[in-house]
């Protein structure tokens, strides 16, 4: 067997990532997040995050940091793809404890969907992309339904 027909068979067995990560791509680049608790009438939250592919784009990572009302939250999220769901399920590692806390994403059109078992984040993209607008809504039936924990919030891309 010659070197290029061992090139040729390697390559053909590399793995490429599912096209139905491309929807994710609209997050991609550094935002920069202000926001307010529904309780509040002045903005109290702010913060930044960026969205980047891993070295071969299987997967996407999250990486931020939030000043909510006063406390510092930074976390590293990895995004997936699942194609026997035909979801995006992240892990959440943060410095506000050590359990790994799982979310699903999704993004359709300009709609973003970010979610945990009790919450759900829904968002719009502006015309250019460079605007996100939504906010954080516990999950209807939910029992944790106070102010503090839903808040609204606008992303603008800075990079």
């Amino acid at each position: 067997m010659t070197n290029d027909q061992t090139n040729t068979q390697v390559s053909a067995q590399i793995a490429k990532p599912d096209l139905a990560l491309q929807r994710l791509e609209k997050l991609v680049g550094t935002w920069e997040m202000t926001g307010r608790t529904l309780d509040s009438d002045v903005d109290n939250i702010t913060g930044w995050n960026t969205f980047e592919w891993l070295p071969g784009g299987f997967f996407l990572k999250s990486s931020g940091e939030i000043d909510f009302q006063g406390t510092k939250i930074q976390s590293l999220e990895l995004i997936a793809y699942d194609p026997s769901s035909e979801t995006f399920p992240s892990r959440v590692y943060s410095n506000m404890g050590g359990s790994i806390l799982l979310y699903y994403w999704d993004v359709q059109g300009n709609t973003v969907i970010h979610a945990d078992a009790s919450s759900e984040y829904t968002g719009t993209f502006s015309e250019d992309g460079n605007t996100l607008l939504g906010g954080w809504r516990p999950k209807e039936g939910n029992n944790d339904e106070s102010p503090e924990n839903a808040y609204d919030a606008v992303m603008t891309r800075v990079v």
